[in-house]
């Protein structure tokens, strides 16, 4: 006789009451909490702007057509300088990012107690601030310019890059790894012989990836004086130019596109 039990199993319970009244709880603080936070956002808010919002955004975008194409010329020299930024910003992050994720690998840094807390507190630290920011504190200090953009892409892409890059090296096959030194090899040799070639794959894919990045956020530090492109969008706000803002949309919109092909084509050839 077959057990009814195994072929057909329970697969619905009715919940006891004190489940149901906790699940019920949950939700009454989560609709609190809404209402809270709420009230903290908007209780300085104008409600007769917001209700005036279609209209202006109706009146601004009127003004925005026909593009003053006229004014393409001019923005040849800020977009080299964007690209300029993400390109040597990207480099310099995974020149300092390449030993951070060593450092913070479990099966490669030289002490986990001590070593990989620092290396995980310097990924942490470039993840959790926005490259705006760390563009207005370099304009600060090493002044408005490119130089000032390339640095803050820079230590926002560090974070990224060591991130990703360590979590590769440690899902390598411990094996390859083995099988080096095994033959005696120095732990630079296993490094370049058994882990490299594990994750160049990898690293390949993170660089272009990050750069990828890197052209959408350098396009617009120059709203703090880090140049690029951005610094054309703000002085074109400024006087209320818009259809020189539609142009500056248009070319970063197309830097984008022109991108994210060249980094998807990096991509599919390493992989």
């Amino acid at each position: 006789m077959v057990d009814a039990s195994r072929t057909f199993p329970e697969s619905w319970r009715k919940r006891t009451t004190r489940t149901e009244l906790l699940i019920w709880a949950g939700w009454l603080a989560l609709v609190a909490l809404f209402v809270f936070c709420w009230q903290v956002m908007t209780q300085d808010t104008i409600w007769m702007f917001v209700a005036d919002a279609p209209s202006q955004a109706a009146d601004i975008g009127s003004r925005m057509v026909p593009p003053r194409w006229a004014y393409l010329p001019d923005l040849m020299a800020p977009l080299w300088d964007t690209i300029n930024i993400a390109t040597l910003g990207t480099l310099l992050a995974v020149i300092m990012a390449v030993p951070v994720a060593f450092l913070a690998a479990r099966n490669t840094t030289p002490s986990v107690r001590f070593v990989r807390p620092v290396a995980m507190l310097v990924i942490v630290a470039s993840r959790s601030i926005n490259a705006l920011i760390w563009a207005l504190l370099l304009v600060a200090i090493i002044g408005p310019g490119v130089p000032a953009g390339i640095v803050a892409i820079a230590l926002r892409s560090i974070g990224f890059v060591a991130k990703l890059l360590y979590e590769a090296i440690e899902e390598i096959d411990a094996q390859q790894v083995e099988a080096v030194t095994a033959t005696g090899a120095s732990t630079a040799q296993v490094i370049d012989y058994a882990i490299v070639p594990q994750i160049l794959p990898a690293f390949a894919g993170i660089c272009v990836f990050r750069w990828d990045i890197n052209i959408r956020e350098s396009a617009v530090l120059g709203l703090v004086g880090a140049g690029g492109l951005g610094l054309k969008l703000q002085d074109s706000l400024n006087i209320l130019a818009w259809p020189q803002v539609t142009v500056i949309f248009v070319l970063i919109l197309l830097t984008v596109l022109v991108s994210e092909w060249v980094s998807a084509r990096v991509r599919h050839a390493i992989i």
